[in-house]
């Protein structure tokens, strides 16, 4: 008896001992729907990106783009999928001019790509940021280019978007090649952007840096007003794609690398500590590697979604899939093991381009397709495959239940 009571006791003292972040990420649900699907081995869609214009019945826009399966990153026009009633229905995809491709003197192309839209609470206009990319009259990616942060502007009423533009930047060698694709922006209460970029100058080398700049935006010209600290590292392609999120005063940036993921924090939102490699709390290091990563916020509870190494996924490029979220300690900067979800399954197709949304208090959504490339030589994954990928664009709705 007495041991049976001290079990009991032990029991009782391990539920109160449970931190209280491990505790609260558990408090949500996942849901994952299909809101596009189909493909034809040729193209297939990339890039699902969604914002929300907030209100009594939130509008949700999301932004895609087609991409050329026979090359590298080669992309066209950006296509809208709008719901009014939280996804129940959907429209689309419905191709806007004013975001495709543009004829360049050289004969070559330019259009902007890798874009999320984000409301812009200060000017009431949903905001979407990119990067352009330019092709040569071969229809081939020109890798040294000269590269902007591309942006353009919803029009709710016509249910269209403004013609993308280029932000103007400094006249400094390392924006030669500069852009805001991929990334993840926090917007201040003055209605202030902090968007973070990666850059590099036209004879730099392959290695990126990141920095996050302070823009504003009067509801048509996104201005740079301001930059940070430059961040990059001497492995392969340095720091591309970093994103961003803000918990309090303190502001959080996660970085892309060739070989591991790494995480900063900083209190003003321009200068930031040294880049360490993501690990989780074990010290065991995260396994997420050459490809994003981006940030959900709850409250004061931080989390991050990204792919990782070992999870029975070495048929996946670059191990791009399944999707996970795990909890993030703040002080730590760390992911804790124990809160780690697949937040969408894996079918043989890469899954690491996504995005997230705020919907309202109770959603967020994360947005993804099956990018269907895989390793090559033979790198077009077939319209029958044994896994069954066949370009799905996913709504993975995480519900809050605090």
């Amino acid at each position: 008896m007495n041991v049976f009571k001290a079990q009991i006791v032990g029991w009782i003292l391990a539920i109160l001992l449970i931190p209280q972040s491990i505790a609260t990420a558990q408090d949500y649900s996942i849901e994952v729907e299909t809101i596009s699907s189909g493909y034809d081995g040729k193209m297939c869609w990339v890039h699902p990106r969604a914002g929300t214009i907030p209100g009594e019945n939130p509008i949700v826009v999301l932004t895609m783009q087609k991409l050329l399966l026979s090359g590298s990153d080669i992309f066209y026009a950006l296509n809208e999928m709008r719901t009014d009633d939280l996804g129940k229905t959907w429209s689309g995809p419905k191709e806007h001019k004013n975001l495709g491709r543009r004829p360049l003197d050289n004969g070559g192309t330019s259009v902007v790509c890798d874009f999320t839209p984000m409301w812009h609470e200060a000017s009431g206009k949903l905001l979407g940021t990119g990067h352009s990319a330019m092709y040569n009259k071969d229809n081939k990616l020109v890798h040294n280019r000269p590269r902007e942060t591309a942006y353009a502007v919803y029009d709710q009423e016509k249910k269209t978007w403004s013609t993308w533009k280029g932000m103007k930047m400094p006249d400094l060698p390392i924006f030669y090649n500069s852009g805001a694709g991929c990334t993840q922006r926090v917007d201040l209460p003055n209605g202030d952007i902090l968007l973070p970029i990666y850059c590099k100058a036209k004879e730099g080398g392959p290695a990126y840096s990141s920095t996050v700049l302070r823009c504003r935006f009067d509801g048509e010209t996104l201005t740079y007003v301001e930059h940070g600290n430059m961040m990059s590292v001497d492995v392969q392609r340095g720091f591309p794609e970093p994103s961003l999120a803000q918990i309090g005063n303190r502001f959080f940036l996660t970085l892309r690398n060739d070989v591991a993921g790494y995480v900063t924090s900083g209190l003003r939102g321009l200068q930031y500590d040294t880049p360490k490699k993501w690990t989780f709390d074990d010290g065991q290091e995260l396994g997420s590697y050459n490809t994003q990563q981006h940030w959900v916020t709850h409250g004061d509870t931080l989390y991050l979604v990204y792919t990782r190494r070992g999870a029975e996924n070495d048929h996946v490029f670059r191990h791009r899939g399944p999707l996970f979220i795990a909890e993030v300690d703040k002080e730590k900067l760390h992911g804790i093991r124990s809160t780690e979800k697949v937040l969408v399954a894996e079918r043989g197709a890469r899954l690491g381009n996504f995005a997230v949304t705020k919907v309202s208090e109770n959603e967020t959504w994360v947005t993804v397709a099956e990018w269907m490339q895989r390793k090559g030589p033979d790198y077009i994954i077939p319209v029958d495959n044994e896994r069954g990928a066949d370009n799905s664009v996913y709504v993975a709705r995480i519900r809050w239940e605090k």
